[in-house]
């Protein structure tokens, strides 16, 4: 099968959504699939072999902090879209935004299969913008998002069953959710041979991975270790990069040791993971967390905010202690000084959550979309998809804007210069 994965950020190795992508799509290949991915043409990192490059669309002025936060715009060249799409058998859009709706248009006026994915939450696009507090505006962002996008892909991926209770609560009739985790590499493991550095050989290490932005919430790590009667004895780590690094330097003053703030090679990650006595995941706001899934893997054991919106909590395997109340620096320091206290708990928790992993490798979870990208390459040569069954005049309507906006990308290729000039 020929697949197109569409991700606007599909360079940015510093989000969980490009970092499923790129290991979705090696993994499908090595079931006989062949798969391209379509994003912008900033490259991070190694790039993916067949992959179609838009040109970044520049913001004034807060470009830099919209990048630092992980997310890049695409500037649509039609050509590129065409090219991409030409000749596919599906065509599976991760964030239900205008490059993915666009690539939905013109994949299913080509008679070409479509599914999606729910990979965000409104609140991850209002946290930016400090306004995750209000429920109107989420709201009103949740029903777009249906309304715009969701009602016309049958198939979507939830990765944890919050993001399949959020559509049955806000009732996305048109769509059948398939839940199945993102899923993690067999690289990330335990490892006997990883031991701490000699730097923290008598400190009990607290990490945490993730974009260093505010809905990840590393400030709540920073508060909680502050204020323990521990703080002497806790070394604390942050493995990212973002928008709020010099912020978190600033308060990390109150630590009795440095903290290690980085952006890790995978190698890096896995090490580090190995050698933790504890992982912590502050996010409120949190479509699954791979990044804890990662550490479970590795032999580490989560402590796990406990926000409606934090799929990640799915994970515990002790409520009790390895769950702290939302937004809580307070709460999340008593269970930190609790594991503290109680190492051979500690120890034990461990073998647990190791045994239970296996059950999110990633092979696993490959199966289970291959089988969702049958299901609806079926139903689309059947003629029984959404698109076939209920089509929308405002379908039409924005189709007839995309070959207009082609035709005037064809006769006046110098406006895109701007665009492909400045990288």
């Amino acid at each position: 099968m020929k697949i197109l994965f569409v991700l606007e950020c599909a360079n940015q190795p510093t989000n969980g959504t490009t970092a499923s992508c790129v290991r979705f799509a090696k993994e499908l290949e090595k079931k006989g699939h062949e798969v391209s991915i379509i994003g912008c043409d900033r490259i991070m990192g190694e790039a993916y072999h067949r992959y179609y490059g838009l040109p970044k669309y520049y913001f004034p002025v807060t470009d830099p902090l919209i990048v630092k936060g992980g997310f890049l715009v695409c500037k649509l060249i039609y050509e590129t879209l065409y090219e991409a799409i030409k000749g596919k058998d599906l065509v599976h859009l991760f964030l239900p935004f205008k490059l993915a709706n666009v690539c939905r248009l013109i994949a299913q006026e080509q008679g070409i299969a479509c599914t999606t994915a729910f990979h965000i939450v409104p609140q991850n696009v209002t946290a930016a913008m400090h306004l995750a507090w209000s429920k109107l505006i989420n709201g009103i962002l949740l029903y777009s998002f249906k309304r715009y996008f969701y009602n016309q892909v049958r198939y979507v991926h939830c990765p944890s069953q919050m993001a399949a209770d959020i559509m049955k609560k806000h009732k996305f009739k048109n769509n059948e959710a398939r839940v199945f985790s993102n899923g993690v590499i067999p690289f990330f493991k335990k490892l006997d041979n990883v031991s701490k550095p000699e730097e923290y050989k008598d400190k009990f290490v607290v990490c945490m991975s993730g974009r260093l932005v505010d809905e990840k919430r590393q400030d709540l790590l920073i508060k909680a270790v502050a204020r323990s009667k521990y703080n002497k004895n806790i070394q604390v780590i942050l493995m990212g990069q973002g928008t709020n690094y010099k912020r978190y330097l600033r308060q990390a003053k109150k630590l009795a040791n440095p903290i290690m703030i980085k952006f890790c090679t995978q190698k890096e990650v896995r090490n580090i993971l190995n050698y933790i006595d504890l992982y912590v995941h502050a996010s409120d706001y949190e479509i699954e967390g791979i990044a804890a899934i990662e550490a479970i893997t590795c032999g580490a054991v989560p402590v796990i905010s406990n926000s409606k919106f934090c799929a990640t909590k799915e994970f515990s395997l002790d409520d009790e202690h390895c769950l702290f109340k939302r937004g809580s620096p307070k709460d999340l320091c008593k269970k930190i000084e609790w594991f503290y206290e109680h190492p051979n708990e500690l120890k034990e928790l461990k073998k647990l959550y190791l045994e239970d992993s296996p059950k999110y490798s990633l092979e696993k979870q490959v199966d289970k979309l291959e089988q969702m990208f049958i299901d609806a390459y079926n139903e689309q040569k059947e003629g029984k998809d959404l698109h076939s069954v209920k089509p929308r005049k405002k379908d039409k309507r924005l189709l007839k804007r995309v070959y207009r906006a082609a035709e005037k990308q064809k006769k006046h290729p110098e406006k895109l210069k701007k665009y492909y000039e400045k990288k």
